[in-house]
């Protein structure tokens, strides 16, 4: 499926990944390719990627990589559409 990670600032990623989890308002979830469509809050955590991500290397430190291999960056607060296995975090 393909993600685009956006902030107020730019797109910090867009590309083909195995799967996202985000940290919903009533507690964390993860979406695989072929998800029902979904529109959600998102509180403070993480989002977690998994796939063989590249970065951009302007945004690459914003990322950090956790035990399991996930590429993860910290929000505060975001908003989360899956349709037709293309998903947007607009992200704070």
């Amino acid at each position: 499926m393909y993600l685009e990670i956006v902030s107020p600032e730019a797109t910090l990623f867009a590309g083909e990944v195995t799967s996202v989890t985000v940290p919903g308002i009533n507690g964390e979830f993860q979406m695989l390719k072929d998800h029902a469509p979904i529109v959600s809050l998102l509180q403070e955590g993480k989002v977690k990627v998994a796939g063989n991500i590249t970065l951009d290397k302007d945004y690459a430190s914003k990322f950090t990589k956790d035990a399991a291999g996930n590429t993860v960056l910290e929000i505060s607060s975001g908003t989360i559409e899956l349709k037709n296995n293309k998903v947007i975090v607009l992200a704070d």
